[in-house]
Formats: structure tokens, C-alpha cells, sequence
């Protein structure tokens, strides 16, 4: 069974470089749908099974942009189980002032998520995430017939919540880098049970300004 995952489109607090985590939300920039058609051109042909996507808004939009542009839509199923990393008060806020603020936390954020510790503003910690993100991935594909399955979600939670179901440690969750805005990833399984295999992580090479995009929360 094939498994797809990407992150939403592109936001105003994308573009500002606000955090966006799982209760902050804005809205897509006009250039996203045009990038999501792209990815959902690019993926038309794929008889997929379902959508699941993140309750946020932003999400949502993405998942029934996607949606139109296949050859046979499918059912769209809202999970908030697929929302982005619990930022606490760090949502809305601008990166830049946050890195002053809380260096230390926020490197480990980026580069060693095993060290990450968001106690200091309220936020949700990487394994709390990725283990609500795997009990969505894992009912949808217990219950699915053949799939495959598209997951929308978000780039801090869905970036390690991938390496995580493909077997890696935390430490390594961010070795690949984070996942860029409608990006595509997809991984395998054959017995419906974790790990799972992945055999593309982090593809924007359908989109048409592949090079603007950037992978922040």
C-alpha cells in the first residue's frame, strides 16, 4: 500500500516568519493554488482511496485543492490528530524574535529535536506529536481496502512524524531537512505495520518555483 504525505500551501504567516503551529492558522497565499494544482496535477492520475487532512484551515484548503484537480476525487476525512506541532505561546510570533529570545530551545527545534524542550512556552513536545500523527496514519491504513492514501498536515509534526514511521530516531528526525510547502512523500507498506519503507521524501520538483520555498513551522 502507497502512502502519500504533504504539508499545506504556503500562508501569509509563512511568508511573514510567524510560527503556525497547532492552534495559530492563516491564510493560504493566492501563488499556493496554483502550486497545489500543481501537486494535484502532478498526482491526478493516482486512484487514491481517501484524504485525511489536519483540521486547520489551511490544511483543509489544500486537501480539497488537491482534491479537484483528480481524475476521481475522493473523500476528504478531517483528523485534528494530523495538526501541526503544539507551539504554545510561540504561536503567531515572529521567528526572529523568538531565536533572541529562546536560542537554545529553538536551534534544538531546527537541528536536534531529541534535545527540544517546550516546556519554557506552553508548546508540545516532538514525541507527544508524532505519536498522535502515527495513531491517524496507522487506523486509516488498518481501514483502508488497498489505498493508497494522501496525508495533509504540516511541516514541524509531519516532518518528523515521517522518519519516525520509517524507523528513524528521534535524533534523526531532521536529518533529511523539514518538509517544504506541498511537497510530496511517500512511503510503503506491505503488512499495514510500522516501520514503514520511504521512497520519496520532500519532492517539490513539479512545482514551478521549487527554489522559493522554505520549511518552516
Amino acid at each position: 500500500m502507497e502512502l502519500y504525505f504533504t504539508r499545506h500551501g504556503r500562508t501569509e504567516w509563512n511568508k511573514e516568519l510567524r510560527f503556525q503551529g497547532s492552534q495559530g492558522d492563516s491564510p493560504l497565499l493566492l501563488q499556493s493554488y496554483q502550486e497545489i494544482k500543481e501537486l494535484g496535477g502532478f498526482i491526478r492520475e493516482v486512484p487514491f482511496e481517501a484524504i485525511y487532512t489536519s483540521d486547520a484551515k489551511r490544511a483543509q484548503d489544500t486537501a480539497q485543492g488537491i482534491n479537484a484537480c483528480l481524475a476521481n476525487p475522493v473523500p476528504i476525512i478531517v483528523d485534528p490528530g494530523l495538526r501541526e506541532l503544539g507551539l504554545g505561546e510561540l504561536e503567531g510570533q515572529l521567528i526572529r524574535e523568538m531565536q533572541v529570545k529562546y536560542p537554545q530551545e529553538m536551534q534544538a527545534m531546527r537541528e536536534k529535536i531529541d534535545e527540544y524542550d517546550p516546556s519554557p512556552f506552553k508548546g508540545e513536545t516532538f514525541p507527544d506529536a508524532i505519536q498522535r500523527i502515527e495513531a491517524v496514519v496507522l487506523k486509516a491504513v488498518k481501514q483502508a481496502q488497498q489505498g493508497p492514501l494522501l496525508f495533509v498536515g504540516h511541516g514541524a509534526s509531519l516532518t518528523a512524524a515521517v522518519q519516525a514511521m520509517a524507523g528513524k530516531p528521534l535524533a534523526e528526525a531532521r536529518a533529511m531537512g523539514g518538509l517544504k510547502n506541498n511537497s510530496l512523500s511517500i512511503m510503503e507498506t506491505q503488512n499495514k505495520q510500522l516501520p514503514f519503507e520511504l521512497v520519496r521524501f520532500n519532492d517539490v520538483s513539479f512545482l514551478s518555483d521549487s527554489d522559493e520555498l522554505i520549511s518552516i513551522p
